[in-house]
C-alpha cells in the first residue's frame, strides 16, 4: 500500500510509524487512559484490512483519531491531535503571526460581525485567541478536504475561532429549573428567589455566566418569572396586613397593586438594562433572545401578561426616546394573540408567531454547531444541468456530513467540569462532576445544524428564463429543501444524532461565501445578488 504524503510523494506504508506516533501520545496521558499494545495493533490491522492501493496520510490520521474515540480513549485522541499539530509546525509556516501583529498594532477598532468594535484589552485578547484557534482548526484539527472546502466556499464551517475549545453553540436555557431549584455561579450557591426583583437579578447573573462558556445565542423564556411576581404580591400583602391591621381589604389591594407595579417595572428594567450592558469577551452584550409566551392554561397567566406588557412597554419607550432601531438590544420571540400587544411588539422589531413556539419548549436543549452549504456555487458549477446539479449537491452534502461530525467529535468525551453552569448547575443538565456529556449529544437532547445559503440565487441560476414563473420557483425551492431534509434524516437514523436543516442567516458566513463566488463567477454575479445569499 502506498501512502500519499502532503507534498504529493508516494511512500510505502509502514505501520511502525503509526505505533510510534500513538506511543508518543500515550506518554502524555495517565496510564489508565493509554491505548494498549493490543489496541494499537487493532488500529493498524484495521488500516491494513482496507486493502487500498493508495491512501492519503491525512486519511490514516483521521482513522487513528476515530478508532481511539471508538474505544473510549478521548483524552488520548486529543493528545494525538496535538502531536499531529506539533509535527506540522515543522512542515508549515505559522499563519497567525501577521494577523495577530495586526490586531496588536490596531489602535482604533476591528470589524466583528460587520460592526466596528473598539480594541479594548479584553476584546483584543479574545481576538488573538480566536486567530490561534482559526489557524489550528484549519491546519490541524480539521481534515484537509474540509479546510479546503471551507476556503473554496463550498461550505462554511462556522465559528473556527472557537473550535479549539470544547464549547457549544447555543442553548435554550432551563431557566425554570435554575430558578426553582437553585444553581451555583462562580462557586456560590444561589437559592430560589423569594421575590420578582431577586428573580430578575438572578436571571441576569445566569445569562452572564452562560455567555462566557458558549459562543452562540441563548434563549430565555420569561414565563418562568410569573411565579415570582406572585410571590412578591403575596409577600407585600402579608407585610401590609401584619403591620397595618386596621386597613380595609380594598385599601390593602390598592397599596399592594401600586407597590407590585413598581417592583415589576424595576425588575424588568434590571433584565433589559443588564442584558444590554453586560460585557462579554467580545466587548459586546451577550447574544440573548427573550421568549414572550402567553398561554391561557398557564397557572400564572395573569402575572406573565403583566410581565410581557411591561417588557414591551419599556422597550418601546427606549426605542422611541433614543431613536434606535431595536438591533442594539436583545431580541424577542412572541407568541400571543392580543392585538394590542402584537402591535407594540411589531414596533419593537419582535418576531411575532413566526417560529413555532414548540421549538422553544424543550428547555435544556442545545446546538452542537453549524456547517452551511453554498447552494448557488453548486448551481453555477452545474451549468443549469439538472442531473449534474443533484449529483453535485449529493456529493457536497457528504462533505457537510463529515464536517458536522467533526463538530460532534469535538464535544464527544468532554467532562461536565468544562462548564459547570451548563452541565452541572442546570442551564442544560445536572450531571455529576467528572461525568461525560456524551449522552446529551444524541437521542434528541441536542441537535447539530446543516445550514444552507443562497436558495433564491440557486433557483435563479437553475431556472434561467423561467425565473419569473412563481410556480416553477416554488417547485424547485421545495424540491431542494426536501432533498436536504431527507439527507439529514438519513444521517439521523445512521448516527442517532439529531441533524436539522435551517437557512443560514449569519451575516459573516453568507457574505464570505458570496465574496468567494463573486471572484470565481464575476461574470455571473453582481453586487445586487448578495441579497439572494442572505435576507436581512
Amino acid at each position: 500500500m502506498k501512502v500519499i504524503k502532503r507534498d504529493g510523494r508516494a511512500v510505502e506504508y509502514n505501520n511502525n510509524k503509526i505505533k510510534i506516533a500513538i506511543e508518543k501520545a500515550n506518554q502524555e496521558v495517565s496510564e489508565e487512559k493509554r491505548a494498549t499494545s493490543q489496541e494499537i495493533n487493532q488500529i493498524t490491522d484495521y488500516i491494513e484490512t482496507l486493502d487500498k492501493k493508495r491512501i492519503l496520510v491525512e486519511d490514516i490520521q483521521d482513522i487513528i483519531e476515530q478508532k481511539l474515540m471508538e474505544i473510549g480513549k478521548y483524552e488520548l485522541a486529543k493528545k494525538y491531535i496535538v502531536y499531529r499539530y506539533t509535527r506540522a509546525l515543522v512542515r508549515k509556516q505559522n499563519t497567525t503571526d501577521e494577523s495577530i501583529l495586526g490586531l496588536i498594532k490596531n489602535a482604533s477598532s476591528v470589524s466583528i460581525n460587520g460592526e466596528d468594535t473598539p480594541i479594548i484589552a479584553s476584546v483584543q485578547r479574545n481576538l488573538i485567541a480566536g486567530e490561534v484557534s482559526k489557524d489550528l482548526t484549519k491546519r490541524m484539527l480539521l481534515p484537509e478536504k474540509i479546510t479546503k472546502a471551507h476556503e473554496d466556499g463550498v461550505i462554511h464551517f462556522h465559528a473556527t475561532d472557537y473550535f479549539l475549545q470544547p464549547i457549544i453553540n447555543s442553548c435554550l436555557v432551563n431557566i425554570g429549573d435554575m430558578l426553582d431549584n437553585g444553581t451555583i455561579i462562580n462557586g456560590q450557591d444561589i437559592e430560589t428567589p423569594k421575590s420578582f426583583q431577586v428573580a430578575c437579578i438572578v436571571t441576569t447573573q445566569i445569562i452572564a455566566a452562560i455567555a462566557s462558556s458558549q459562543y452562540g445565542e441563548q434563549y430565555i423564556n420569561v414565563k418562568h418569572l410569573g411565579k415570582y411576581l406572585r410571590k412578591s404580591y403575596e409577600k407585600l400583602k402579608n407585610e401590609l396586613k401584619e403591620f397595618e391591621t386596621e386597613l380595609s381589604d380594598e385599601l390593602v389591594e390598592k397599596l399592594v397593586d401600586k407597590r407590585l407595579k413598581n417592583e415589576l417595572a424595576s425588575g424588568v428594567q434590571t433584565i433589559q438594562y443588564q442584558i444590554n450592558t453586560l460585557i462579554t469577551t467580545y466587548g459586546k452584550a451577550p447574544i440573548v433572545t427573550l421568549i414572550l409566551e402567553l398561554d391561557e392554561k398557564d397557572e400564572y397567566i395573569k402575572e406573565n401578561t403583566m410581565i410581557v406588557k411591561e417588557i414591551l412597554k419599556q422597550r418601546s419607550e427606549e426605542l422611541e426616546n433614543n431613536n434606535k432601531t431595536g438591533k442594539e438590544f436583545s431580541k424577542f420571540i412572541c407568541n400571543f394573540e392580543d392585538e394590542e400587544l402584537i402591535n407594540i411588539a411589531k414596533k419593537c422589531n419582535a418576531q411575532i408567531n413566526i417560529q413555532d413556539i414548540e421549538n422553544y419548549q424543550y428547555e435544556g436543549h442545545f446546538n452542537q454547531g453549524v456547517v452551511s452549504i453554498n447552494l448557488p456555487q453548486i448551481a453555477l458549477n452545474s451549468n443549469k444541468d439538472e442531473k449534474a446539479f443533484w449529483q453535485l449537491l449529493d456529493e457536497r452534502l457528504e462533505i457537510c456530513y463529515e464536517a458536522l461530525m467533526c463538530r460532534h467529535y469535538a464535544l464527544l468525551g468532554i467532562m461536565s467540569d468544562v462548564s459547570p453552569i451548563h452541565w452541572q448547575n442546570g442551564a442544560i443538565a445536572r450531571l455529576q462532576t467528572n461525568e461525560r456529556i456524551d449522552k446529551l449529544l444524541k437521542d434528541g437532547y441536542s441537535d447539530i445544524t446543516l445550514g444552507y445559503v443562497g436558495l433564491e440565487q440557486t433557483v435563479k441560476v437553475m431556472l434561467g428564463d423561467l425565473v419569473e414563473e412563481q410556480s416553477e420557483k416554488n417547485k424547485l425551492n421545495a424540491k431542494i429543501i426536501k432533498f436536504l431534509e431527507d439527507k439529514v434524516q438519513k444521517w439521523k437514523k445512521m448516527t442517532g444524532i439529531d441533524f436539522v436543516v435551517c437557512r443560514d442567516e449569519n451575516v459573516e458566513s453568507c457574505f464570505s461565501l458570496f465574496e468567494v463566488d463573486k471572484v470565481k463567477y464575476g461574470r455571473v454575479l453582481n453586487e445586487n445578488d448578495v441579497k439572494d445569499y442572505w435576507f436581512e
